[in-house]
């Protein structure tokens, strides 16, 4: 919509998530508990207006992924209605929980500043690109990022919960992020 018509010569212009799964990264976030998807290519030259284009494509992915989340917080609320049949209410119930605070997760991580992140790109639409501590993210955000989740594989190994700065900042944002999911759906749903 932007003028750049790079993701679909890639294949990527699509939401079909198999196009987006990078193989060592779904490794990653099934065996350790974070992981990532392929980048989507973007040409900014192309762009109608490369600001507004830059920014579009910086939060697409956030946007979808609480679209997803708000999506699937009414299917939760309607497996807390399925009868009890063996097992697969509580599978269907763990689904879509997992998807909805996943998506959520997803939305709050990939907001972080920390280059390649899509909270950078956000700032690096709307900054001159000269300050200190826009170069210090763009130098070494990945190094920031790669830390934070060191001390969050620590802390799960050794229990030390004070360690997991990222995983208990982005827990307590998803809870202050899903309020207005919840309170939209529960209204809609009598609940």
């Amino acid at each position: 919509k932007s003028g750049d018509n790079t993701p679909r010569l890639y294949g990527r212009y699509t939401i079909n998530p198999l196009a987006h799964f990078h193989p060592m990264g779904l490794a990653f976030f099934m065996f350790a508990g974070f992981g990532w998807a392929k980048p989507v290519p973007i040409n900014p030259d192309n762009f109608k207006h490369r600001k507004r284009g830059s920014f579009f494509t910086s939060v697409a992915g956030v946007l979808m992924n609480y679209i997803i989340a708000f999506v699937f917080y009414p299917l939760i609320l309607l497996t807390l209605r399925i009868p009890d049949i063996g097992y697969f209410d509580d599978i269907m119930f763990y689904a879509t929980y997992f998807t909805f605070y996943m998506s959520l997760s997803f939305f709050v991580f990939n907001l972080l500043p920390f280059y390649p992140l899509d909270g950078f790109r956000v700032i690096d639409v709307f900054s001159k690109k000269k300050g200190k501590v826009w170069w210090f993210l763009r130098k070494y955000g990945q190094f920031v990022l790669i830390g934070l989740l060191l001390f969050s594989v620590v802390s799960d190994f050794t229990g030390i919960g004070w360690l997991d700065f990222l995983g208990n900042g982005i827990s307590y944002v998803v809870d202050v992020i899903s309020v207005p999911i919840k309170a939209f759906w529960n209204m809609i749903f009598g609940v």
